[in-house]
């Protein structure tokens, strides 16, 4: 547990924010600090064939330590963290046995981790919590889940009594701006399956995540002298305020759970001249994911009837697709992980994700990866955190995959 905790705080006290806006690889130089760390530790708890490549990738090997033939599993995190908010400069705070009640994250500025608003907070009663000061995000997605590898490896290590095949291990950047698995060698890490460390509540199994795709929406106006301005004057902001508002109400983040779609306005900049919207749009189903997009456009395109042609232009880009295709003719690899579990007394809690991970993008690659809990709450803001105790089961999980497999294969 001291391990755990003592290599989690290292991890996220090295500020790896990524950028969205640089089209770099990585985006961001600061990455590369944490490779930089992985690959020293990684070298010195023993592992071998230990790579950092020029795109930032982290790879390693445990050989097998059994006679008889064996899948090569991997394990896969990612190193940065959301550009979404600060990741400079965490300051972690520790909460030993949690009582239940509400946690002052910063006293000055007021801000309370509640359990009225954060019910899942209960679910870790008694436990050790790790929290941040109220600033920044934590980062445990997804530094939970690179602590819980290397956790592993290393355990593995020191018992040699427990039998395992090869395993192969990889880090990742940028995985939160949507280009992590882009430059992946699947080939080089030469796994027949992967896992990705990378969920959240403790027992969480995934195989399922959202069709996406982004949309950059750029309202072209005039600007004229508002004294002057009549029959003159186009104001963008005006136009972008119809154009949000003719999109579905109720298909947003906020009002949708489950396997519903929604249409996610997450950024906007806008002058009378000209005004940019950035959306994300997501569905698990594909059909509805392709019409969400076409209904995208022909919003577009009905106020471009109207106001004159290029007023508004979308540009949608996909982005990754649902791996329940590529995962379901193997669904093995769910089934040990879900044994795994069950042998530990984790209740596997199997659903869809409401996003993506690197294994969705990794699984359309020829690598089928779905994704395992990495304990932590609240990704991506500063309410964020993680019970030591889930990283420690996490931990436990991938050892006991490795174990499983073996068993199997014999």
């Amino acid at each position: 547990m001291q391990k755990i905790t003592d290599r989690f705080v290292k991890y996220i006290t090295i500020d790896t924010q990524s950028d969205p806006e640089n089209s770099a690889f990585p985006s961001t130089e600061k990455q590369w600090d944490l490779a930089r760390v992985l690959v020293d530790e990684l070298k010195e708890i023993g592992m071998t064939d230990v790579t950092l490549d020029d795109n930032c990738y982290v790879m390693a090997t445990l050989p097998s330590n059994v006679d008889f033939k064996v899948p090569t599993i991997g394990f896969i995190a990612h190193i940065d963290t959301s550009p979404d908010y600060s990741g400079t400069n965490v300051k972690p705070q520790f909460h030993p046995n949690y009582n239940g009640e509400d946690i002052v994250l910063n006293k000055k500025e007021n801000i309370i981790l509640s359990p009225s608003y954060f019910e899942d907070l209960l679910l870790y009663k008694g436990k050790t919590l790790i929290t941040t000061d109220g600033t920044t995000l934590l980062g445990a997605d997804d530094k939970a889940g690179i602590t819980e590898i290397v956790t592993a490896m290393e355990y593995l290590i020191n018992h040699p009594e427990i039998k395992h095949g090869k395993i192969r291990i990889g880090f990742t950047p940028d995985e939160e701006v949507g280009k992590g698995a882009g430059m992946f060698d699947v080939k080089k890490f030469g796994a027949d399956w992967a896992y990705t460390m990378d969920g959240s509540q403790v027992g969480e199994l995934e195989y399922e995540n959202f069709n996406a795709a982004g949309a950059k929406v750029t309202i072209n106006g005039k600007i004229v002298h508002p004294g002057y301005a009549k029959g003159k004057m186009i104001n963008s902001m005006l136009i972008a305020s119809d154009f949000i508002a003719a999109l579905p109400k109720g298909e947003v983040p906020e009002k949708t759970e489950g396997y519903e779609g929604f249409y996610h306005l997450y950024a906007m900049n806008g002058e009378v001249e000209k005004t940019e919207l950035q959306y994300i749009i997501r569905d698990h189903d594909l059909k509805l994911f392709e019409e969400r997009k076409e209904t995208f456009q022909k919003i577009a395109d009905d106020f471009n009837k109207k106001l004159g042609s290029n007023t508004i232009v979308v540009e949608i880009k996909d982005q990754y697709f649902n791996m329940r295709e590529k995962i379901e003719p193997v669904m093995h690899i769910v089934d040990i992980a879900e044994e795994a579990m069950k042998q530990l007394g984790i209740k596997p809690l199997i659903k869809a994700i409401r996003g993506g991970t690197d294994g969705s993008q990794l699984s359309y690659k020829g690598l089928p990866c779905p994704n395992i809990f990495a304990g932590g709450h609240n990704f991506h803001g500063r309410y964020e955190y993680v019970a030591v105790e889930s990283m420690q089961l996490a931990t436990d999980v991938i050892i006991k995959i490795a174990q499983i497999t073996t068993e199997r294969a014999k």
